[in-house]
């Protein structure tokens, strides 16, 4: 990967890729600092610290630390994802978006369009019940409607401003902005994670203890970041050879290819779906101050909470783990199922002239095609459940109090990968043009 980073700096076109991509980047970490004007960030930080659990830890991880520092970032790209997630479901409903999907790149552009206007919606509606919610318990500094009117217009023009970076660092960086932007704001906080987990089992310990803790650390990080990179490269290749037909005098076609099922077809989706639906019952109840105390509904919420599992004090609550585990994998099939038509795969084959090996075409090959992705969905279900729960199970056994976990690992790995195959695919194409031309 250096090495292709090396090659990439020599060639004037991906260099400057490259360079605005890493000041696009500056100017993001930039904006996760700047205050949001009439907010009390002293205020919010208290709020934040006295949360029980780590409801909006996850939020705060994918912000980079904007949203617990109130920043002009702290909605961040949250209210883009969460758009992209409803405009990709809404594709199966309506049958006026799903045209859209298929009707190439100008069909794209329209749901791109779409996401962007509802992505401002929903930093409006965010923003405002931040401003107005948080307003009168000591948010801003003076309660009133300019006050309000500012930090829903800064909140919200600081959203929309970083969908437009990533945007722009797609068409004109490296990479998709979107994960760029989110990959970076994961990663601004493995410094203050790492310090965490020296400050609590290194420092301060005899050497030896100091040593073995530091061994078993730096052994679960490499052991689950190699597990991510395997998860992220696997797939099983089906092969598909193309019958010999003749055109003209000649006889073309007889190739033989295959169709890459990647290992985990849903990516990190399911962790999201899956984390996003435990943990909304915890946010509202913890923004409306419901604790539930001691009652049957506050232990439901404690179970809910990641932050309790695999407690040795408290087993019980480890049910909710079992849950989660059973949420990824059904996310995994859910979101595979809309993404993926073995179907459609099927009859695109049979029009060209290609079949599988042993297969007939048609209905055989569907069913032959939904019973091989079936098998390689519940493997990358199993695998993206053990990366994120190898984290949860330390953090609960040990007490190590982390942000990043295995959905973030998930994503820097992946984004990091797909970026360094991009950047390569730019330089073979460059070579080809070079070739060509000369």
């Amino acid at each position: 990967m250096l090495q292709t980073l090396r090659n990439a700096f020599k060639v004037k076109d991906i260099r400057n890729k490259l360079i605005f991509t890493m000041l696009m980047l500056v100017v993001i970490r930039l904006g996760c600092e700047l205050p949001v004007p009439g907010v009390d960030r002293t205020y919010f930080a208290r709020w934040f610290a006295n949360l029980q659990g780590d409801a909006f830890d996850f939020f705060d991880a994918f912000t980079g630390g904007s949203f617990s520092n109130m920043s002009l970032f702290a909605l961040n790209i949250t209210p883009y994802i969460t758009s992209s997630i409803i405009i990709q479901l809404l594709t199966i409903a309506i049958p006026k978006l799903e045209e859209m999907q298929k009707d190439g790149e100008e069909g794209r552009k329209k749901l791109a369009s779409i996401t962007r206007y509802v992505t401002v919606a929903l930093s409006l509606i965010e923003s405002a019940a931040m401003a107005i919610g948080f307003g009168s318990q000591g948010l801003l500094e003076e309660y009133n409607a300019l006050n309000v009117i500012t930090v829903i217009a800064a909140l919200t023009a600081g959203s929309a401003f970083l969908m437009w970076i990533g945007e722009q660092i797609t068409e004109y960086g490296v990479g998709n902005g979107i994960s760029i932007v989110l990959t970076i704001n994961i990663i601004s906080r493995v410094p203050q994670d790492l310090m965490s987990l020296y400050e609590m089992f290194i420092n301060d310990k005899p050497i030896a203890i100091a040593v073995l803790a530091a061994a078993i650390i730096i052994a679960i990080i490499l052991g689950t970041v190699i597990l991510t990179v395997l998860l992220c490269d696997a797939e099983r290749r089906i092969p598909v050879q193309y019958s010999k037909k003749m055109q003209g005098r000649k006889m073309v076609g007889g190739q033989s290819t295959y169709i890459p099922l990647k290992v985990n077809t849903a990516g990190v989706i399911p962790i999201i779906f899956a984390s996003s639906l435990m943990q909304f019952p915890i946010v509202i109840c913890q923004l409306l101050g419901v604790s539930g105390g001691t009652s049957i509904w506050g232990k439901i919420l404690r179970g809910l909470n990641s932050g309790n599992w695999c407690k040795p004090q408290a087993p019980g609550y480890s049910v909710g783990l079992l849950v989660y585990i059973v949420l990824v994998i059904f996310f995994a099939y859910f979101y595979t199922s809309i993404t993926f038509n073995p179907l459609e795969i099927a009859d695109n084959m049979k029009k060209s002239g290609g079949f599988i090996p042993g297969i007939r075409p048609g209905k055989p090959t569907s069913e032959y095609l939904t019973n091989m992705l079936n098998y390689v969905i519940f493997i990358g279900a199993c695998g993206l459940t053990l990366v994120a729960v190898i984290p949860i199970f330390f953090n609960g056994v040990f007490g190590a109090d982390v942000s990043f976990g295995g959905t973030s690992l998930i994503i820097i790995v992946g984004v990091i990968l797909e970026t360094v195959k991009q950047i390569e695919s730019q330089m073979i194409v460059r070579y080809y043009k070079g070739f060509l031309n000369s």
